[in-house]
């Protein structure tokens, strides 16, 4: 069986779908399936199992930037690739995303699985929403990662949608040296933008011992605000963006990974690869996070914005032993659950009863 598995954002850009888009075909490939990943890539493709698709143009998207390819040299390489690999499947990831996606569906040369990441509000389906309802008629099975992803799928596609998930790569999250500490550290990992609710983090330092440390990883518009505001303190550390290795790194010797968001998130994959990576959660009650972790087994989670409830949550998992040991264990637990390999095999079915 051959696969090929659209992506509408850079390939050589951090971003969840780019994540979850690069580790299915790892994992379908373990699995003897012949998969390929097209997308835009920005420079070198990341696996030679990739077909790159040109450069990508940043778009606001959903409260933060989508690396895409909607130019007409990209559609032109996509129509070409897709007739010269002649796949038996086509797997779209945000399939309504201006770009290669919306052209794999246009051009229609296989039965088309697609699944849908986001949640809260699209630019494309406000704006675009005659062209992505006819487009969407080329879908023949729908999956969603979540059910908020499922309720902006189905403002435009009338058929049914099943829900599923975002997988971690256990092993790779779990497996390799960790980075030296030098005291209690919490690590932050995201895009500072307003929802990702960093702000609220450096709020509850302020309620946090002396000696704790946070590492702060990513960049984004609020990077120059947020960073005057806490230089006079020391226990901040800006890492800017860091590369795939050392943020796994750092999620193994951190003793609490923090995800303290807003909203707009429609699956956690990130708090996975802090349970995988068995670092103790500690993220916001929103509902892309409670759908993965299972509040005060899986994770402590918080109402979101509340910088005091963070700060007591953040406190219970880097001093109480009973409570970071019962969260390791719950997490990896979760992680082994939601696994990229059982994500394979859950699609592979479903690519078999595509082909029918």
């Amino acid at each position: 069986m051959r696969v090929g598995i659209v992506c509408p954002y850079s390939l050589t850009l951090p971003g969840g779908v780019q994540d979850q888009v690069l580790g299915l075909g790892r994992a379908l490939r373990r699995r003897g399936v012949d998969a390929r990943v097209l997308g835009p890539c920005d420079g070198a493709p990341p696996d030679p199992a990739i077909t790159p698709l040109g450069n990508s143009v940043p778009l606001a998207a959903n409260g933060s930037i989508a690396p895409i390819a909607p130019d007409p040299a990209a559609t032109l390489r996509t129509i070409r690739a897709l007739r010269d690999e002649q796949f038996d499947v086509l797997h779209l990831h945000e399939p309504l995303a201006p770009g290669p996606t919306m052209t794999a569906m246009y051009v229609d040369p296989a039965p088309v699985l697609a699944t849908f990441h986001a949640a809260g509000t699209s630019a494309s389906y406000s704006y675009l929403r005659g062209i992505v309802r006819r487009l969407a008629m080329h879908i023949d099975v729908a999956v969603a990662v979540s059910e908020e992803a499922r309720d902006l799928a189905s403002q435009i596609y009338a058929g049914p949608i099943e829900i599923t998930f975002n997988g971690v790569d256990v092993a790779r999250s779990r497996d390799g040296a960790a980075w030296p500490t030098k005291g209690p550290t919490i690590f932050f990992l995201g895009r500072h933008e307003p929802r990702k609710g960093l702000g609220v983090l450096l709020d509850a330092l302020d309620d946090l011992p002396g000696d704790v440390q946070c590492w702060v990883a990513g960049e984004g518009p609020e990077t120059a605000s947020l960073a005057a505001r806490s230089a006079g303190d020391p226990r901040v550390v800006w890492l800017g963006r860091i590369p795939e290795a050392e943020k796994l790194s750092r999620m193994r010797g951190a003793d609490v990974f923090c995800a303290p968001a807003l909203g707009g998130e429609s699956f956690g994959v990130v708090l996975l690869e802090g349970m995988a990576a068995r670092t103790p959660v500690v993220a916001s009650d929103i509902a892309g996070y409670s759908a993965v972790a299972r509040g005060g087994s899986d994770a402590l989670l918080v109402a979101p914005g509340d910088a005091a409830a963070l700060a007591a949550a953040l406190r219970l998992a880097l001093f109480d032993a009973a409570t970071s040991d019962r969260l390791v264990r719950g997490g990896a637990e979760r992680a082994d659950e939601l696994s990229m390999a059982a994500l394979a095999a859950d699609y592979e079915k479903r690519y078999e009863r595509l082909l029918g």
